[in-house]
């Protein structure tokens, strides 16, 4: 049929050009977010007149260096969202609420931090709902937010964690923090201010003394070119 052709090649093109591309080709925006629409962005009810929203997130944690984390972000009054894995939240809930008491964003980042597409529906869903289960409540009615480990995705673990209530966020700007050791080299993926338009939402690790050490110089040079650091709900208009 036409219609399977055509799909199959929209699923071999994604392979090769990746996860964010599938979703932008074939995925309705309510169901995976990449990056955040400006007008939409509210703080508190309010709009953000006259700024440029970025959300900055934080994969993999928590960890030993998560305190570490928070005090750089408070030190620049900056508040992101963190995409937590459940079995650490289980071993340091103490970390999960010193995330929320700095004002900042918890998602889910799956369970055991396996690929989803690797995942049975079911097991996809006891993945969800366990790292759900360890997080607080939230008080917006917009559905939570998953970010699938390793950016991994597939039509059918979409549609699972759609069904399941979630929306999959990506990101619109990959720091590379993942693939170095140097805090220069995830510094410099902050230069590039074509990949830091307004609503992009950014992807950063915990765990990482480099990323860490970086942190501060991405801060500053963020708000020297007039960012507001905003959560990934505040920017898709929570």
């Amino acid at each position: 049929m036409k219609g399977t052709s055509n799909t199959s090649g929209i699923l071999r093109a994604a392979g090769r050009r990746g996860a964010g591309w599938l979703a932008r080709a074939v995925v309705p925006r309510a169901l995976v977010a990449w990056q955040g629409r400006v007008a939409r962005v509210a703080t508190g009810g309010r709009r953000l007149q006259g700024q440029r929203p970025l959300a900055l997130t934080f994969d993999d944690g928590p960890n030993e260096l998560t305190p570490a984390y928070l005090e750089v972000l408070e030190s620049f009054g900056a508040r992101a969202t963190f995409f937590v894995v459940g079995e650490l939240c289980a071993a340091h809930p103490e970390l999960v609420s010193a995330i929320a008491a700095g004002g900042h964003e918890l998602s889910a980042h799956g369970y055991t931090h396996r690929r989803f597409p690797s995942l049975s529906r079911s097991e996809l869903r006891r993945e969800l709902t366990g790292t759900a289960s360890l997080l607080p409540r939230r008080s917006s009615r917009r559905r939570p937010f998953v970010r699938p480990p390793h950016g991994a995705i597939s039509l059918s673990s979409i549609l699972t964690c759609a069904k399941a209530g979630f929306t999959t966020v990506l990101w619109s700007h990959d720091s590379g923090d993942w693939c170095t050791t140097s805090e220069d080299d995830v510094c410099a993926a902050f230069d590039d201010e074509r990949a830091l338009e307004p609503g992009a939402i950014v992807l950063l690790h915990e765990g990482q003394p480099w990323t860490l050490r970086a942190l501060p110089k991405v801060l500053g040079k963020l708000r020297e070119a007039g960012h507001d650091l905003v959560t990934v709900g505040e920017l898709l208009g929570d």
